[in-house]
């Protein structure tokens, strides 16, 4: 992925969401990957 892409994708997130809303938004999508992973791990 190009920076160029993130970039978009970041503001388009940032439009959606809100500045305030997105650091909760990462927070849970990372605890979901933890949580997924360990998941995976565990089979």
């Amino acid at each position: 992925m190009r920076i160029q892409e993130l970039i978009i994708i970041l503001a388009i997130m940032l439009l959606l969401f809100g500045a305030k809303r997105l650091p909760e938004l990462a927070k849970s999508l990372g605890k979901s990957t933890r949580e997924f992973k360990s998941g995976l791990e565990e089979e």
